[in-house]
């Protein structure tokens, strides 16, 4: 096994992480009430930006790319201040 068969394997279960992540994110605020959000940030806002996210990881499997980058970002703020705001 060379390192390149490694360190790819490495990115592949990292895309694959990463994109569950966005997954859950999304998933997670089509369920929730518009309630749940505040108005600085209203949950149509938020499912823009984690639609994009997830397309944007769809089509870039590089999970080092700046747009994959952003996107994490985006779902794990999402998930700190939804998700965590609940616990």
């Amino acid at each position: 096994m060379s390192f390149f068969e490694v360190q790819g394997g490495i990115a592949l279960v990292l895309a694959l992480v990463l994109f569950a992540v966005k997954a859950f994110a999304l998933i997670d605020c089509v369920a929730r009430k518009e309630s749940d959000f505040s108005y600085s940030m209203p949950k149509r806002n938020w499912l823009i930006i984690l639609v994009i996210a997830l397309v944007a990881h769809l089509l870039i499997w590089d999970p080092i790319s700046i747009l994959n980058l952003l996107g994490t970002v985006a779902a794990l703020v999402y998930l700190a201040q939804l998700r965590g705001s609940r616990v």
